[in-house]
């Protein structure tokens, strides 16, 4: 088999973590902003794509099926790149963005196109207590 006739990669089977296209927000300045991304999940790790009001960018990450934690890096193909560390509790994925270089975090959520805004708002109420994200853009405190 040639280099260009590598096999597909197997995609995920966990229904937490669908292949193909994910829309969602991330809390910035108080404000929700919209984010459609188009994202591969396969034997722990992430990869895609998407678009927000910054502008397009690539994601590379791992996740774990055990206990749904994920974690990646959005890097704006015209900037900077932003950390995301979350879980998938099986109504998408929720957690906290930072940019380091700046100081500044806030919180997501994204979930599989398709599955109702709705279900994910209910899902965002059910949140237990231990489980809650930062809903706004907060300075990180650095050691002096």
């Amino acid at each position: 088999m040639s280099d260009s006739e590598q096999p597909a990669p197997v995609l995920e089977s966990d229904s937490r973590f669908p292949s193909g296209p994910w829309v969602g927000y991330f809390i910035q300045w108080g404000s929700k902003s919209r984010t459609e991304l188009d994202l591969r999940f396969s034997d722990g790790r992430i990869s895609g794509h998407g678009v927000d009001w910054v502008g397009e960018f690539i994601v590379r990450g791992r996740y774990q099926t055990d206990d749904g934690k994920c974690w990646w890096s959005k890097r704006y193909i015209r900037g900077h790149d932003v950390s995301y560390d979350g879980y998938n509790e099986g109504k998408g994925i929720w957690g906290v963005w930072q940019l380091l270089h700046v100081q500044w975090r806030g919180g997501f959520h994204i979930w599989p196109k398709g599955l109702e805004e709705d279900a994910t708002e209910t899902a965002e109420e059910e949140q237990p207590a231990e489980r809650e994200v930062v809903f706004e853009t907060v300075p990180v405190a650095t050691a002096s």
